[in-house]
């Protein structure tokens, strides 16, 4: 069996940070996430914390379908939160202090 050049080897590092930089690559769920580092758990409706004007053209409505069919599902295969669909709940997932650091400073950023 032939070996695999190093550079085709994905290593659980290199997926987390892909993961972690992908989860906080759009507004939406980037402040969800930081939302979690307070308050555990959140609803899954689209609130006033969340800036449901962040993208031209896109109403409420969208953004709830948004995520609810893309965000909140990736988050979860990331491990990142926990998702009850039926009582609308989102937690910190099994994952969430692996990424606690990068909600941090992103968190202290925007205060900044």
């Amino acid at each position: 069996m032939r070996e695999r050049p190093s550079f085709m080897v994905n290593s659980y590092e290199d997926t987390m940070n892909n993961n972690s930089f992908d989860a906080l690559g759009n507004e939406h769920r980037r402040e969800l996430l930081v939302e979690l580092l307070d308050e555990n758990p959140l609803s899954d409706t689209v609130q006033d914390s969340l800036d449901v004007d962040s993208e031209p053209g896109e109403s409420e409505q969208e953004l709830q379908i948004a995520m609810y069919h893309l965000h909140l599902p990736k988050l979860v295969d990331y491990g990142f939160i926990g998702w009850n669909k039926d009582t609308h709940e989102v937690v910190k997932g099994p994952r969430f202090e692996e990424i606690r650091p990068l909600l941090e400073f992103v968190d202290d950023s925007t205060e900044s």
